[in-house]
């Protein structure tokens, strides 16, 4: 049955939740990735695209994601245009992922930035990887090179790192250095075996 081994793996964005699904793989995790899968699914939807948000985002007959981010990031109702054509898209192909890692009867992780702003996985266990908005803020300007203003946008298009903290079965802080994250690792880990008797992770 899809999703019994399933842990979902959530943040927000600048909370390093990409660096801790690396580390998990490193430690033997197999992940299923709602970002690479959205980002493998988007261009082969460039029609829809184009009559959702208009020739502006299509430049040679593909999807000019920096131009749709300018949209979207701007205005929560073309947000949740983009979102009602890709979300059961990648639900989807999620679920049949799902189904191919259950066969193997152990614990794995599904990465799904949005997952509380998402609806529709029956998981039993939400790892939340936080850090407080003033760091995602700061992560966010240098990685991206954004403005502060910009950062906020980024940051205010989803639900707060202090509420997901509060809803979080357990919470990976990445607030710190990267020893102190290894760290964190490594109680989720020992959490993991706990959960699962017959995990060999």
């Amino acid at each position: 049955m899809a999703y019994e081994h399933a842990i979902v793996l959530t943040g927000s964005i600048g909370t390093g939740k990409s660096t801790v699904s690396s580390m998990l793989q490193h430690h033997g995790f197999e992940v299923i990735d709602a970002d690479k899968i959205s980002k493998e699914i988007l261009p082969l939807h460039v029609e829809e695209v184009r009559a959702l948000f208009g020739e502006n985002v299509i430049v040679d007959g593909r999807i000019d994601r920096k131009a749709l981010g300018e949209i979207i990031f701007n205005d929560k109702n073309e947000r949740e245009k983009l979102n009602a054509l890709m979300r059961p898209l990648i639900r989807e192909e999620i679920f049949r992922r799902s189904e191919l890692l259950e066969v193997k009867q152990k614990p794995y992780i599904i990465d799904i930035p949005l997952y509380y702003e998402s609806e529709g996985y029956d998981c039993k266990l939400v790892v939340v990887v936080y850090a407080p908005v003033e760091v995602q803020r700061k992560r966010l300007m240098v990685r991206e090179n954004f403005t502060k203003e910009e950062a906020q946008k980024r940051i205010d298009a989803q639900i707060s790192i202090e509420e997901k903290k509060i809803l979080a079965d357990f919470l990976i802080n990445n607030s710190f250095d990267m020893k102190f994250l290894e760290s964190e690792i490594e109680k989720f880990i020992k959490f993991v075996r706990g959960k699962y008797a017959n995990c060999k992770i």
